[in-house]
């Protein structure tokens, strides 16, 4: 079967190609995909060039063009994208459980065909949506910053950078009883969805003083937790001077080298924030044995497919695949555009 897909074969550059499949495997199940969605924080990240093979470790069409002479010449490979929605086509002999034409979910970049084991798929609920379905991913990550910032009901949270993993933790700080829920991000079509999905306060972090913005809007307090999910400096920075007293900041955006914007001096010391790492995959989780990554991946597919986060306004735009390669590489000249990409296939 022909299908395409959306490849990078050098840094910021996308386009569309064609492929052909390999006959389906006894134990494998073969998708055709529907809708799909790409992951704009890190992914974007190895899209720049500025760390090609973390993206890529376990794509065996990487490995091996490692190893050819090509890569000596050209030494970049990515396929951008991060999850997909589908139907069966085809199975193995040795496949149980599922059956033609059933709906199912699971990771992989942007192609009209995936293949993969049964224990990798996700059977979705009829009610799911495929934008919460394809919100799986950062939600695991946003659930993980709430728990290690440890928001408890009537905390004042702020939640800074809003992508897919901030626009979702501000919403699990509210499930969570937070009293105020503050979001933090320079692109307005970014804050005008957190406030539509239940956000109290949205500043504009390109113009206004963030930390002096959040202490005025908690009595002078100051946040009780802050999730730093931007992996900018400047706005670490911020998130250090408008967290209160002895308050924790749960840094789970993914930084570069610091070259400036963090200042460790006055503001850190007489505040003195617990600054929490957060990685939701990490293992053994903080919460170990109660919480493991394992249980975050199933509370937050239990969440989606109950339909208790909004997601409809997260995944935005939604381009047709002959689009995606243009719009991919226009999201990553101009972020404003967007929030998170949606791919349609059909």
């Amino acid at each position: 079967m022909t299908g395409k897909e959306i490849v990078s074969t050098e840094p910021r550059k996308a386009f569309l190609r064609e492929y052909e499949d390999s006959p389906v495997k006894e134990n494998e199940i073969r998708a055709k995909v529907d809708f799909a969605a790409a992951k704009h924080g890190t992914e974007f990240t190895h899209f720049r060039g500025e760390d090609p093979f973390l993206e890529n470790i376990f794509d065996e069409e990487y490995l091996l063009f490692r190893e050819s002479q090509e890569a000596a010449e050209k030494p970049f490979f990515m396929r951008p994208g991060n999850m997909w929605i589908g139907h069966i086509t085809e199975m193995g002999s040795e496949v149980q459980g599922f059956e033609i034409g059933e709906r199912i979910a699971g990771y992989g970049p942007l192609k009209s065909t995936h293949t993969l084991k049964a224990r990798e798929a996700f059977k979705m609920p009829e009610r799911m949506t495929w934008k919460e379905a394809v919100c799986y991913d950062p939600a695991q990550f946003a659930l993980g910053g709430i728990r290690d910032g440890q928001v408890r009901v009537g905390d004042n949270v702020v939640v800074s950078g809003l992508g897919a993993i901030g626009l979702l933790a501000a919403q699990f700080a509210k499930l969570a009883g937070a009293a105020k829920v503050i979001v933090c991000d320079p692109i307005e079509k970014r804050r005008a969805v957190a406030l539509d999905n239940g956000a109290d306060l949205a500043l504009d972090s390109s113009s206004v003083d963030v930390g002096l913005e959040i202490k005025m809007a908690t009595g002078k307090r100051g946040a009780d937790v802050v999730i730093e999910t931007s992996g900018n400096y400047y706005a670490l920075q911020q998130a250090i001077r408008g967290v209160a007293y002895n308050g924790n900041v749960a840094v789970v955006g993914w930084y570069h080298e610091c070259q400036g914007g963090l200042n460790l001096g006055r503001e850190a010391h007489f505040n003195q924030p617990n600054i929490i790492i957060s990685r939701a995959c990490s293992e053994p989780n903080r919460e170990y044995p109660r919480w493991s990554f394992e249980r975050i991946c199933d509370t937050c597919w239990d969440m989606l497919a109950k339909g208790l986060l909004k997601c409809e306004n997260i995944v935005d735009p939604v381009v047709s695949i002959d689009e995606a390669a243009d719009t991919y590489m226009s999201i990553d000249r101009n972020p404003a555009s967007s929030v998170k990409m949606g791919v349609q296939f059909r």
